[in-house]
């Protein structure tokens, strides 16, 4: 949950006092440092830490290039989007992601679970395109410190109330008759 977190709170916080080239330094040593200690650390690179960071790096080169630290703040949205794309893609698969790692974890699990998971799978797909369209818009439109407020604790906050409003959803629906 807090790959690629660490790089841009680092260019947020050394942006906001030393400007954007330094900003995007900074971002770029956290994002390479994230790889280095989870390879020392657990002896191997998880998938998501690979893709989150090369994003960080590649779009902070990219800001480097280009002497503008947008393609920096755009990650997050790019990364959101990438769930849409692999969210809606397994659907189209007819393999719904959620499902998929459920059974991966419970091969027994119930039936009503597995139908319930392949509905999640498209609503999460909603959730993660809205929340790429509003990374999109603090990219270009809020304060550097804003934009990673939405990142961390917007996204955290947004997430739990969605993964709340599908908790009570799943309840309701899934009451016995009286």
């Amino acid at each position: 949950m807090l790959s690629g977190i660490l790089p841009l709170v680092v260019y947020t916080i050394v942006e906001e006092v030393y400007g954007t080239y330094w900003g995007l330094i900074a971002g770029l040593i956290l994002g390479v440092a994230e790889i280095v200690v989870e390879k020392l650390l657990y002896k191997k690179v998880s998938t998501m830490t690979w893709v989150v960071n090369a994003m960080v790096i590649g779009l902070g080169c990219v800001s480097l290039y280009m002497n503008d630290g947008i393609w920096f703040k755009l990650q997050p949205a790019f990364a959101e989007l990438l769930m849409v794309i692999i969210l809606w893609g397994s659907l189209i698969l007819k393999k719904p992601f959620l499902r998929e790692m459920a059974l991966k974890q419970n091969p027994q699990i119930p039936r009503h679970m597995l139908d319930f998971f392949s509905h999640i799978t498209f609503r999460l797909g909603i959730f993660f395109l809205a929340h790429c369209i509003l990374a999109v818009w603090a990219a270009y439109e809020w304060t550097t410190v804003n934009w990673a407020l939405l990142k961390g604790i917007g996204l955290t906050v947004s997430a739990i109330a969605y993964l709340a409003i599908e908790m009570w959803l799943f309840l309701k629906t899934k009451r016995p008759s009286i």
